[in-house]
């Protein structure tokens, strides 16, 4: 079978969920031996593409050039009117006008109906429009939680035996030492500096952490800035920005508390990436945060911030429970692989 993937997310950088979702399971599809029966073909119109990975016999890289926008509704939609692969692969929401009746789309959340405001209206309006369209023309569709699947019924309707969970992965064998820990102790946030993040939330928390409890720990705060964000002048609360891999798992392993107080979320990778670093979770009691965490973090309020810095005075405060929140977290990652997601999403491809 020919199966054709969007795969420009995979090859942008810096990568974050979306691309990193992409990335790792194009990657993991190379590895799997149920692929070898398969011949892949990974659209892109970005020109590293190529060297991204070193690429088997089956897998080739075609790149798409285009000048403008819309380079899905229009380029890829050209080159399925002239070279149509028996299968589709959208892994980033988008399915063009014109495509295979064998198309697979990935909607990995519905934050744009929770958050409207932090989007244009054009780009709100287009973002409805290609989640019931693709819920109406792809065969299957799959989503990253179970949490993500109840919010496309309700908010869009659909038939719930077309849709199909798959979990993303987490990359254990990387998940080593990679130096020294920070001097200070610190709470760590991962992800994009925004609205519905609650950074702003959190950094109440941490306000009252210091004036209630008193503990010296300073806050980072790893990501870009997005819609919303001011950054905050103060020598104990750190912006790093967008850090590279190993940076981000010193930091991840080095953490007092991880803590991802989000409105919603999806998925909520970095949730596993902290406990496969060994560092205990607090997180939001909505969306697919506790489907992720599982029984491994203390959920709160996103709305309470004297929740949240309970939360994480309590970790702080308690070696107990901060080695049994450790604990559950590495248990709780056996649920997780990117080469499940890369199976469970060849089987849907394929079926």
């Amino acid at each position: 079978m020919t199966i054709g993937i969007n795969a420009v997310a995979a090859f942008k950088q810096p990568r974050t969920g979306v691309e990193e979702y992409t990335y790792q399971l194009i990657r993991y599809l190379t590895m799997l031996e149920e692929s070898r029966k398969h011949r892949f073909i990974l659209y892109s119109h970005l020109s590293s593409a190529a060297s991204v990975l070193s690429w088997p016999d089956n897998f080739q890289v075609s790149q798409l050039k285009w000048p403008g926008p819309l380079w899905t509704q229009i380029r890829l939609a050209l080159e399925m009117a002239v070279h149509r692969p028996e299968v589709l692969f959208i892994p980033v929401h988008i399915l063009p006008l014109v495509h295979p009746d064998n198309s697979v789309v990935t909607i990995h959340g519905l934050e744009y109906e929770y958050y409207p405001q932090m989007y244009p209206w054009r780009h709100l309006k287009y973002l409805r429009w290609s989640t019931k369209y693709a819920l109406k023309k792809a065969r299957r569709i799959i989503t990253v939680s179970e949490s993500t699947k109840k919010d496309l019924l309700k908010l869009y309707g659909g038939q719930p035996e077309r849709i199909k969970v798959v979990y993303h992965g987490i990359d254990m064998p990387h998940f080593q030492s990679v130096g020294p820990k920070n001097k200070k102790p610190y709470i760590l946030f991962l992800g994009r500096l925004e609205t519905k993040k609650n950074v702003f939330g959190l950094i109440e928390a941490f306000n009252l952490l210091k004036n209630k409890y008193q503990v010296p720990h300073q806050l980072i705060l790893v990501g870009p800035r997005g819609y919303g964000y001011q950054p905050v002048e103060r020598d104990d609360i750190i912006e790093k920005g967008y850090i590279g891999e190993q940076e981000k798992w010193q930091l991840l392993q080095g953490a007092a508390v991880f803590v991802l107080p989000s409105f919603y979320e999806g998925f909520g990778l970095p949730i596993l990436e902290a406990q496969a670093a060994g560092c205990p979770v607090v997180t939001s009691d909505l969306s697919a945060m506790p489907e992720v965490a599982g029984q491994a973090a203390l959920l709160i309020n996103p709305n309470n911030v004297e929740q949240i810095a309970e939360a994480v005075y309590k970790i702080i405060n308690d070696n107990r429970l901060r080695k049994y929140l450790i604990d559950k977290g590495y248990a709780n990652l056996k649920r997780f692989s990117w080469s499940k997601c890369a199976q469970q999403t060849l089987e849907t491809l394929t079926e």
